[in-house]
């Protein structure tokens, strides 16, 4: 049986490195190909643990981590995605940020995907937020690495209740694993009213 929770305090705190050593993992796979150093990792999932509002959920199967969802009020990403939401009308300051879902592929299919967007979104609730928006990379239909069996989560994300936002992208950069600089990438924005 796989125990799903938030993490708060001196848990949240034991589980960044586990944490940042699933990032690395997942998001290695298409669509993020992801070439992770768990220095930056560490470093990155530090807002987590500082600030009070985050959430970091977490997949145990027993006492090994084997997923992890985090999120955050957007306003503390505004730096972020201020420009991407820009002419929206959307006010950044209602709207809590689910960032990442990673989850081993052994343990997919079985609900937990569900229950990371639900721990999010009653947090979001608990905050007082109304909207609760993620993104998503995009990549080219004919990218050389996007395996033939892959299935988008589109319809995942819109069983949940959640709408693409047109236009709505940002950009971020990596390194993807089969290149040896960063390049830019734009991640496609959807949203929910809760």
């Amino acid at each position: 049986m796989i125990r799903v929770a938030a993490l708060t305090g001196a848990a949240l705190e034991a589980a960044l490195d586990d944490v940042a050593r699933l990032r690395i993992a997942v998001f290695r796979d298409w669509p993020y190909l992801y070439d992770g150093d768990l220095a930056y990792e560490r470093d990155y999932l530090t807002v987590y643990r500082d600030n009070p509002r985050a959430v970091v959920v977490g997949a145990f199967d027993g006492e090994r981590l084997v997923g992890a969802a985090t999120g955050m009020p957007m306003q503390d990403h505004a730096d972020d995605f201020a420009a991407a939401f820009d002419g929206t009308g959307e006010d950044l300051s209602r709207i809590f940020y689910c960032a990442e879902s990673v989850l081993l592929p052994e343990y997919r299919g079985q609900g937990i995907g569900h229950r990371f967007f639900d721990l999010r979104e009653d947090h979001a609730r608990g905050l007082g937020l109304e909207k609760v928006a993620f993104c998503g990379v995009i990549r080219p239909e004919d990218h050389p690495l996007r395996p033939r069996a892959y299935a988008p989560l589109d319809g995942f994300w819109r069983k949940r209740g959640y709408r693409r936002l047109a236009g709505v992208v940002a950009h971020f950069s990596w390194k993807d694993l089969d290149q040896s600089l960063e390049s830019d990438k734009p991640l496609q924005f959807w949203i929910k009213t809760l």
